[in-house]
């Protein structure tokens, strides 16, 4: 899908909802006014989203996304050179140049200031059309979604409608892989409900509004992920059949209530693996396995690589970045990275 329209994101017709607990923290920490030539009306139109997104998390049948990035860099590309391997699911944006957006079924020209949004489903290669090209490239998943979004989504005039979220992305990358930090975690959120906002002004009422059955059955499971549930279950919940629940959370979300189950499980158990005292059985039975064996095995399948395994690199690189040392008068690893975090981006700004 490719939206070349764009409004205020006050005017749409339904509130964006994102990670309201992050990105409210991100824009009451930083210096934003800075951004993008010291204009104001850059951090008016971040504030904007977030307004927005603070709205719809305090409605009670909106379904609230969760976006997850752990890294974004800046790529500068050769007239014909192709992007070198960008994961499987991702974020980019043209900052000078064009790019050719290519599948075998079909491509797209995205010029300067168009972000796109790219999922697992189709491989898609970016490969630069004038010389040179620049374009700051992320990887992006959604971790607990709440709208069928189509993959490619492309956002023409994405650098102009969302100015602060361009300015901040494009003089603020973050370099550091692995699993997504606060700062990075802010960001997702924020290109997130930039991208959301875009795309639901397209949408008529009755397409864009969230189904409020597969809103209260995420919801539930993501409240409780632990628990023991069943596609009857869900169904039971909200007064449906197993057969009707199913074909509403695929039409709202392009997914079954199985597999939504299952990445509510995976992200909570990312989250409980970051505290190492916590043994792999204790995290398999807190997300709803009946044992460490069948837990590893859905997890290696997700993840491509073993509970311990990711844990371990994790630890590694915590390591490395000085994370999980005490701070300063004792605070804590995520104290600290929450201060190096608002200091970054002040720098940034300034």
């Amino acid at each position: 899908m490719i939206i070349r329209r764009t409004r205020p994101v006050d005017q749409l017709p339904l509130p964006v909802v994102t990670g309201s607990r992050v990105v409210p923290a991100l824009l009451e920490t930083t210096a934003l006014e800075g951004i993008g030539g010291g204009s104001a009306c850059a951090a008016d139109r971040v504030a904007n989203v977030v307004d927005v997104a603070r709205a719809g998390a305090e409605g009670a049948a909106s379904l609230v996304p969760v976006w997850e990035m752990s890294s974004m860099r800046h790529v500068r590309l050769s007239a014909g050179m192709a992007l070198s391997a960008p994961p499987d699911s991702w974020w980019g944006l043209v900052l000078a140049g064009e790019v050719t957006l290519g599948a075998a079924s079909a491509s797209s020209l995205l010029a300067e200031g168009d972000a796109v949004l790219v999922d697992a489903r189709v491989a898609y290669r970016v490969t630069a059309s004038t010389e040179p090209s620049t374009l700051v490239v992320g990887d992006f998943r959604l971790a607990v979604p709440a709208h069928r979004l189509p993959s490619p989504l492309i956002v023409r005039g994405f650098g102009t409608r969302h100015d602060g979220v361009a300015a901040l992305v494009g003089k603020c990358p973050l370099e550091r892989m692995g699993r997504p930090s606060l700062f990075a975690a802010s960001y997702g959120n924020l290109i997130g409900a930039a991208m959301t906002a875009s795309w639901l002004e397209e949408q008529d009422r009755d397409t864009a509004r969230p189904d409020e059955a597969v809103a209260a059955v995420v919801a539930a499971v993501t409240a409780r992920p632990g628990e023991q549930w069943t596609v009857q279950g869900m169904a039971r919940l909200v007064h449906l059949s197993r057969s009707a629940l199913g074909e509403r959370f695929r039409r709202a979300l392009g997914r079954g209530p199985a597999e939504v189950l299952r990445e509510v499980r995976m992200r909570e158990a990312r989250r409980l693996l970051d505290d190492p005292s916590r043994p792999v059985e204790y995290v398999a039975f807190a997300v709803g396995y009946g044992s460490a064996a069948a837990f590893s095995r859905a997890f290696s399948s997700h993840h491509g690589v073993a509970p311990q395994a990711w844990r371990d690199v994790s630890s590694t690189r915590d390591a490395q970045d000085g994370e999980d040392r005490p701070g300063r008068h004792g605070e804590s690893g995520a104290e600290q990275e929450g201060r190096r975090d608002a200091v970054r981006v002040q720098e940034c700004a300034s």
